[in-house]
């Protein structure tokens, strides 16, 4: 009897954090073909409607408030990593956030084949140009900019096809245990965060040993399933 294949390495990204936009920036330098072998899945706060399809799917967002003393650690650590790769870094004002339309339109992107370039323009507008990619307005702008079909964008929040992908897509982040962004899995090892981008590409480099589930991880990865607690540091973020 034949084994089951090999999942893809896994990539689980969304256009919110500037440690997951910092993750695509140097893997595109440092290990260009990478990106093209990894399985990307999008990872972002639902809003009510997606919360409500997840939580009648089985599925839990793992989101845990940020204390005040972290968001001012993150803005200085953020400026001091932008400024290590000479980027001019733009900090967004998510004055209403809504990352159901620039999420939802990575979905019809990846359709038509722009799934990587949506992420890329999406990250490059929010971080290098100081535009809110919570507006609708904007996502359709730059959206068109890559080919895709304005209308179909600006419907995307109301189609009901969309919603139910996106609600499936969150129901994998909660099943992967994924609790932060950039988050990578290999086989059964999982690599979260800005700093741990150079072993996860080791990972998977020729010759690399196959990453095995040990028991005792199986038995954390149940006992740890649900809520998380707030795990994160600078490396990643949710």
């Amino acid at each position: 009897m034949a084994g089951r294949a090999a999942k893809p390495p896994r990539f689980y990204f969304n256009l919110r954090s500037p440690y997951n936009f910092f993750a695509l920036h140097d893997i595109e330098r440092r290990h260009p073909g990478l990106l093209d072998r990894l399985e990307w899945r999008p990872f972002w706060e639902p809003d009510e409607t997606t919360a409500r399809l997840l939580d009648e799917a089985g599925g839990q967002f793992p989101y845990t408030p940020m204390s005040r003393a972290k968001q001012f650690y993150i803005l200085r650590d953020v400026r001091r990593l932008a400024a290590d790769r000479g980027l001019p870094l733009t900090w967004p004002a998510d004055r209403t956030p809504w990352w159901e339309p620039a999420h939802l339109t990575w979905f019809l992107a990846a359709d038509a084949g722009l799934g990587r370039e949506w992420v890329a323009r999406a990250g490059r507008a929010r971080w290098l140009e100081g535009r809110d990619i919570c507006d609708p307005a904007t996502v359709v702008e730059l959206a068109a900019e890559i080919g895709l079909d304005a209308a179909a964008v600006a419907a995307a929040p109301d189609d009901a096809a969309l919603r139910a992908r996106g609600a499936a897509a969150l129901k994998d982040v909660h099943r992967d245990g994924v609790f932060g962004v950039p988050y990578f899995i290999n086989g059964t090892e999982p690599y979260w965060g800005l700093d741990r981008v150079e072993e996860f590409a080791a990972s998977l480099a020729d010759g690399a040993p196959a990453p095995a589930a040990r028991p005792e991880e199986r038995e954390l990865a149940v006992v740890g399933a649900g809520r998380t607690t707030d795990m994160s540091h600078a490396g990643g973020c949710g």
